[in-house]
């Protein structure tokens, strides 16, 4: 059984491999309708169910395309429109929807969620984003950067802002690909130190944005009040000086990247000459969560590694 609730389940060999195969995918579809399988359709027959306890975009379509340009087919499933939303376990929906689909991927926002729904499914589980981690994510933005011509190991990518979810899985793939993360955060709002002490010297916490942007290859930010979140007016106050702006980013390498995993929100974690601008991969980076994902499910079905 492969779950795919962190990038360690599948490791730096097989992430490396995934990321190789999802290159190799998007070339190949150039210039295609964008519903048209492809020519091998290596999950013919399979049906993806997916569970969202949190709004979604990116997750829902790339994830419903990426099944079906794989040959198989997808279930979209509101948590508030199943039986998990009046009481029924996480444990016993992960039972039913073993005999009925081939893999489930939850978007939720307790990651004990996750693990309870892989510890009773009996096919593989995918994590489409959870409090702790958001590793899908973190493949697309990976696939960007390869696809953009750098290497991952030894660049040095910069975080500004909310120690949050998707820094905690960029950290998690330094340490497995090794390249170095400095996420400048403010007081109050850095990452678990946990996360930090796994990435074996990889990831480091400063204060000083300029010092986390200096030589870096690739400059990375998110949203700073995520869904539900309570007071946003003093986390917006904490975060202003964290602001990607034009003059940071030239403190950067030469031609470093802008990433956002969006929503973005212009004017507040970063400014619109920047993530509209030309060092900006954003529209790149949004696709390729299809490309990601399209090689996650292969990987999480044996296809891959």
């Amino acid at each position: 059984m492969r779950h795919f609730l962190s990038l360690s389940d599948a490791g730096g060999d097989a992430i490396a491999a995934m990321l190789n195969d999802a290159l190799e995918r998007k070339q190949a579809r150039a210039g295609w309708p964008k519903g048209r399988a492809d020519a091998d359709a290596p999950l013919a027959g399979r049906v993806l169910a997916m569970i969202f306890e949190k709004n979604s975009t990116r997750t829902r379509v790339s994830f419903d395309m990426a099944i079906r340009q794989l040959g198989g087919q997808s279930i979209v499933m509101e948590a508030g429109q199943m039986q998990l939303g009046r009481g029924e376990t996480v444990a016993d929906t992960a039972r039913v929807l073993s005999g009925y689909v081939d893999a489930i991927m939850i978007r939720t926002d307790d990651h004990a969620k996750l693990e309870e729904m892989a510890a009773h499914a009996s096919v593989p589980v995918i994590n489409g984003l959870t409090d702790e981690s958001h590793p899908c994510q973190i493949m697309a933005d990976l696939l960007t950067v390869v696809e953009s011509g750098r290497q991952l190991p030894g660049l040095k990518v910069a975080w500004l802002g909310d120690g949050n979810n998707v820094l905690a899985s960029i950290v998690e793939a330094a340490a497995l690909l090794h390249f170095d993360v400095v996420a400048a955060c403010p007081q109050g709002f850095q990452p678990e130190e946990g996360a930090i002490v796994r990435a074996s010297g990889r990831a480091r916490v400063v204060a000083d944005p300029r010092e986390a942007v200096a030589d870096a290859d690739v400059v990375v930010t998110d949203t700073w009040i995520s869904m539900g979140q309570a007071q946003a007016e003093t986390k917006l106050r904490a975060m202003m000086p964290y602001q990607v702006d034009a003059a940071l980013m030239a403190a950067a390498k030469p031609g470093a990247a802008f990433l956002h995993c969006l929503p973005a929100h212009r004017g507040e974690e970063v400014t619109p000459e920047v993530i509209d601008g030309p060092q900006s991969l954003i529209w790149q980076e949004a696709e390729n969560r299809l490309h990601a994902q399209k090689s996650v499910l292969r990987w999480c079905f044996g296809q891959i590694g």
